[in-house]
């Protein structure tokens, strides 16, 4: 299959490339600038050069693919406009997609987000919406949500769209800004690993080379208009997480009082988010596609060492 894929060079589209390279597909990248494309390259992938605000040019592309994935946002946007601004501009590429495959049964495989089915007392399924009513958080969910279910709407035109929902935490050794850098970036610069409240909240997380096993499949043989779960943990006690970081590091783990967690308090920017539950569900996702993760924990990543590296030190 000839495949075009955007965002190629990120943390996740950097295993998914190989993957698909691996399982005999074709694939083809975009880039918008020489380093991206020299590291597209160097992953196996041939190049198209371009920019995520070209409508035509994204509709050029899947139009001569037998196969689109798109794990690609404008973060450029993020600091003026925040996900809203990412969701505006992400519509209009799904619909420029959706005009290039329309009534063609080709694949497109978008990325999106787990939202929190923590308001329900269960974990969330790939049945649920990505937008849970009354949360906090509404408004950036409500800008991810738009664009599910633009791509999911695809299907009724002819094309085999479906969105795999990466965890809240994906990690890697070659994980460079997510979740667990954040994190303990925080604890360096604090001296001990904070926790919100008794620390029992769940978070979900998946390896990011499981990620990428996940878009394939879902590339070859998922049915238009699913949505699939990237879930290796289900849901770890935030606790947990900072407890293993703190072993590392060398320092205690400490609760945040649930009253402190305002900024400019211990988490700064991460307070909103810290204190909620994120519990998920990958059940249909293998049993309808045969996905099953293999890849290390999360636990299992802190442990192996690679988020604590010193400044320099190559990562494997």
């Amino acid at each position: 299959m000839r495949v075009f894929i955007t965002g190629g060079t990120g943390h996740s589209g950097s295993y998914i490339v190989p993957e698909l390279i691996a399982a005999g597909h074709e694939v083809t990248g975009l880039a918008r600038s020489d380093a991206s494309a020299a590291a597209l390259s160097a992953l196996g992938a041939k190049v198209r050069r371009g920019e995520l605000h070209d409508l035509d040019g994204l509709k050029e592309a899947a139009a001569d693919a037998d196969g689109v994935i798109h794990v690609a946002h404008r973060q450029d946007l993020l600091p003026s406009g925040g996900m809203a601004a990412v969701a505006d501009a992400e519509v209009p590429i799904m619909l420029a997609y959706g005009e290039a495959l329309e009534g063609t049964g080709k694949p497109l495989v978008a990325a999106g987000s787990i939202g929190s089915s923590g308001y329900l007392g269960r974990p969330a399924t790939e049945e649920d919406p990505a937008l849970p009513v009354g949360d906090e958080h509404r408004g950036t969910l409500r800008a991810r949500n738009v664009v599910e279910t633009t791509v999911i709407g695809l299907a009724d035109r002819g094309v085999r769209s479906s969105i795999v929902r990466i965890a809240n935490i994906a990690h890697s050794p070659t994980d460079q800004a997510g979740f667990l850098v954040q994190l303990t970036a925080i604890a360096k610069e604090k001296g001990v690993v904070g926790y919100p409240g008794d620390g029992t909240n769940l978070w979900n997380a998946v390896h990011a080379r499981d990620v990428a096993s996940l878009f394939r499949l879902a590339l070859e043989k998922g049915p238009a208009g699913s949505y699939w779960h990237a879930v290796g943990d289900g849901g770890i006690e935030f606790r947990e997480i900072a407890e293993a970081i703190a072993s590392r590091l060398g320092v205690p783990a400490v609760s945040i009082p649930l009253d402190e967690l305002m900024v400019p308090g211990y988490f700064g920017f991460l307070a909103n988010i810290v204190t909620q539950s994120y519990p998920a569900s990958n059940l249909i996702t293998r049993r309808a596609l045969g996905w099953e993760p293999a890849q290390p924990s999360l636990l299992a990543s802190l442990d192996n060492g690679h988020y604590f590296l010193t400044e320099g030190t190559p990562r494997v």
